[in-house]
């Protein structure tokens, strides 16, 4: 079905044509209708599959079809809201491509970066605002913002949204716009339980669902290796040395963890960028361009950008550290095989992940294929530390290997050892001055011109 047969505007139509973009992916097909009718929905599908523009789309053309009055143009009539500034940057470059044939004012709203540019948009009136619940709720606490007559509310990666961290903020944003609304719910995991909360925000909600609940992209091909804690980070090495593997997305469960793996990596002449929640936006945004222009090869990650990176060609996406629940991989896995295109997700596997890998298995209902790598002995013990810095052991570092030297023996007769001779005392004071004849050169020794004699109190210490 061609996107002309959707009843899409002619001016969408034509920014899609200039993007590239052909046929409709599944989830487009089934959303944009319903969307277009004035319905809430709940849309379930892979990552990947194109679900930014099966909401983006109809939303802008049923803009399009209805202007508004003049006055109501000084207020916000779109808000979306997603989980982090990456997703944030994604869903506006997606807007700015398919409505750049139509007079809509567009604004971001994000932590990390300055407020006073999201003040002056906010306060000058934008269509659409895509934000993050935290800098939007300090905004609109301080007054910015008008969303009086708002007509569409999206939440992106609502299951995201919705979870308890963020539920009493996007509760507190929905209470604050109107009631008579249109909702999107998007999500590419929804469980059954967050989807009994999504009632609380929509009015009967049309299900779209595109595969099996939580389902990987069939295009990306999963295996494991299984290995120790320590060797982790030369098999990742090892596995680098690869040319196939150009572009690598690499997943650790910490912020220090990314910035130590990053560093190995660049000592060992490999161009790493990183990417998690301590670094800058400005950081943050530099990483993603030299990641996506080929500056770097290797983009180390936590689970902060698994929903925020919109790359193509990512070539393989490595769990080095295995995630705890299997939503984080799907949305892991999910960076590559994008658009239907072919992708591999490797995950490290210790002996602490057991469970967490059968906890998966059984999340996506199939197994996991096991793989080794060749030419690396992933059964290695670890290299032993030196043994000056050993823990608990004194070591002499200047004895041959860092050994404590041998004890001499002992005679079998020993000899009472000669006790030293006492020092003899010199003579002090001011007879001893008197008698005693000055260094020539120095003047003779006048006991009137001395001065007071200083007393000294011995003081007992307690501690």
């Amino acid at each position: 079905m061609p996107f002309r047969a959707l009843g899409l505007g002619t001016s969408i139509l034509k920014a899609i044509q200039e993007a590239g973009y052909t046929a409709p992916t599944p989830i487009q097909t089934a959303a944009i209708p319903l969307v277009l009718a004035g319905h809430d929905l709940i849309g379930i599908a892979q990552t990947g599959t194109g679900k930014t523009a099966a909401f983006t789309l109809p939303i802008l053309a049923r803009l399009e079809r209805s202007p508004g009055a003049p006055p109501a143009r000084h207020g916000t009539r779109v808000l979306v809201i997603a989980p982090t500034r990456e997703l944030v940057v994604q869903i506006e470059e997606n807007v700015r491509a398919y409505a750049r044939h139509l007079p809509l004012r567009t604004a971001t709203v994000f932590g990390g970066v300055g407020e006073q540019p999201q003040k002056q948009a906010l306060r000058a009136g934008v269509d659409l605002v895509i934000a993050t619940p935290g800098r939007l709720l300090d905004l609109m606490g301080q007054g910015f913002g008008d969303f009086s007559g708002l007509q569409f509310l999206v939440l992106d990666e609502a299951e995201r949204m919705l979870d308890m961290g963020f539920l009493p903020d996007v509760r507190r944003i929905v209470r604050a716009l109107p009631r008579q609304r249109q909702t999107l719910l998007f999500s590419a995991t929804l469980s059954r339980e967050i989807e009994a909360l999504t009632h609380e925000f929509l009015r009967a909600p049309k299900l779209v669902q595109i595969g099996r609940r939580a389902n990987p992209a069939e295009t990306v091909t999963q295996f494991v290796y299984e290995v120790p804690h320590h060797a982790k980070m030369d098999l990742l090495t090892h596995l680098l040395r690869d040319p196939g593997m150009n572009m690598v997305l690499v997943f650790t469960r910490t912020k220090h963890g990314a910035d130590k793996l990053a560093r190995h990596l660049e000592a060992t002449g490999i161009r790493t960028a990183t990417l998690h929640s301590n670094r800058s936006q400005s950081q943050r945004l530099r990483a993603l361009k030299d990641f996506k222009t080929g500056a770097v090869g290797v983009l180390v990650a936590t689970d902060i950008a698994a929903r925020g990176i919109d790359v193509d060609g990512i070539s393989h996406v490595v769990n080095y550290d295995f995630p705890k629940h299997p939503e984080d991989y799907v949305h892991r896995i999910g960076r590559t095989g994008r658009a239907h295109a072919v992708g591999d997700a490797i995950s490290f596997v210790t002996h602490e992940d057991k469970n967490e890998l059968r906890s998966l298995e059984r999340f996506i209902g199939r197994g996991i294929v096991r793989k080794h790598a060749e030419g690396f002995a992933a059964g290695a013990p670890p290299a032993p530390r030196p043994a000056a810095f050993r823990s608990g052991e004194r070591r002499e570092l200047s004895s041959p290997a860092g050994l404590r030297p041998q004890r001499q023996p002992q005679p079998a007769t020993r000899q009472q050892p000669t006790p030293p001779s006492r020092p003899q005392l010199q003579p002090h004071g001011p007879r001893a001055e008197q008698g005693r004849k000055p260094a020539q050169g120095q003047p003779e020794f006048d006991p009137s011109r001395r001065g007071p004699r200083r007393r000294f109190q011995r003081r007992r210490s307690w501690r």
